[in-house]
């Protein structure tokens, strides 16, 4: 393994190894608690234009597959950092899906993704907790600090870009495989309802939970306008999960401003924030994120507390909605809005990833409430 280093925007400095593809990475560093899923995390297109720091020690023991991949095409992380990478990956998986047996590092490599690790994760995390996540740099072949901090300082952050451009798909397609093995029976449902997801960086098993709750599923690219949509005449609209600052995406808040009271809407993390913006509230970023698969939510509609996965550095303020909608759900970690329902209309979205994908199955009954919405029952 070559040398390593991790620039901060802020000028700290972290020493490690590589174990993936040699050269230089820019991002914004976050850290992420799962203890598991690295792979679900890496393939998910939440994490464009950020490097993903693992706080679970060990990463790597059970290798790559082909059924754990969140997108297509390739990784869309920019970088990962952990504190020991293991090279000898056991899983009875491996290999399977159409992606070859190989430890992580290689398939970094294959990707052309910069992997660091041997470095302090703990203190890392520790300081982006107090500091604030910040853009960073990855370099296998510069170690000139002065020179690396002020090609990180450059970087015009991510409010400066529309990443959604940068995931989401071409062309519109029909998804039609569910979760399998991993479906419980109850979300099994026959004549399903006609709907379009806005692909602003969708994960694959949000699609799979869809299918199996019920919904034949159509596919579309982030800028498809409004009128196009509702002359598929289909029964709702999911806005996605993605990318990025909400604030870039003013096609798809323009857009939702008039599906809203034309059809059902859902919407998830980014899609969330989309339709927060879109009803005319506003969002704020926080500190370091959300990020990881151990966030207990509470469902102020039913009491329950829930625990999810999570990917996001913004909420939606909800009382700059000014009542059109009611809090739904609420992060028991810091307090902020997860969860919001339209006052009249049928509308509702979550900051959460209900889909497991790396995570529990605790909120996988929000599609099935989605149907339920869709057929007047909620």
């Amino acid at each position: 393994m070559s040398r390593a280093l991790l620039v901060l925007a802020d000028g700290t400095v972290f020493e490690g190894k590589n174990f993936g593809a040699a050269g230089e990475s820019i991002g914004e560093v976050v850290f992420n608690t799962s203890m598991c899923g690295y792979q679900e995390i890496l393939t998910d297109p939440s994490y464009k234009g950020q490097i993903v720091a693992m706080t679970y020690p060990q990463i790597g023991n059970y290798g790559v597959n082909g059924e754990d991949v969140e997108s297509a095409g390739t990784v869309k992380a920019e970088g990962l950092i952990v504190k020991e990478y293991l090279d000898f990956p056991s899983n009875w998986r491996a290999g399977t899906g159409g992606v070859a047996a190989m430890p992580l590092g290689n398939y970094l490599k294959e990707q052309g993704i910069i992997g660091i690790e041997g470095i302090d994760t703990r203190a890392l995390t520790i300081h982006l907790r107090n500091e604030g996540s910040q853009m960073g740099i990855i370099s296998t072949t510069d170690f000139d600090l002065p020179g690396l901090l002020a090609k990180v300082r450059a970087h015009p952050g991510m409010a400066a870009v529309d990443l959604v451009q940068k995931v989401t798909v071409a062309d519109p397609y029909h998804w039609q495989q569910d979760c399998g093995p991993w479906c419980r029976p109850a979300e099994q449902a026959a004549a399903p309802y006609q709907i379009v997801v806005y692909d602003f960086g969708v994960k694959n098993s949000i699609l799979r939970r869809l299918v199996a709750a019920g919904f034949a599923v159509t596919v579309v690219p982030a800028a498809t306008s409004a009128e196009k949509v509702l002359k598929m005449d289909c029964a709702g609209v999911l806005l996605s999960n993605g990318p990025g600052d909400p604030e870039t995406v003013t096609y798809a808040i323009k857009n939702t401003k008039k599906l809203l009271g034309k059809k059902p809407l859902l919407g998830i993390c980014l899609g969330h924030q989309i339709l927060g913006l879109a009803m005319g509230g506003r969002t704020y970023k926080l500190k370091f994120g959300h990020h990881g698969g151990n966030h207990p939510v509470l469902d102020l509609e039913t009491g329950r507390v829930e625990i999810t996965a999570q990917n996001h550095n913004y909420c939606v303020d909800i009382g700059s909605l000014r009542g059109q909608v009611r809090l739904t759900h609420k992060n028991l970690y810091d307090g902020t809005e997860e969860g919001m329902r339209h006052a009249e209309l049928p509308v509702f979205s979550v900051q959460h990833h209900p889909e497991a994908g790396p995570g529990p199955n605790d909120a996988t009954h929000i599609f099935r409430r989605f149907r339920e919405m869709i057929g007047g029952r909620w």
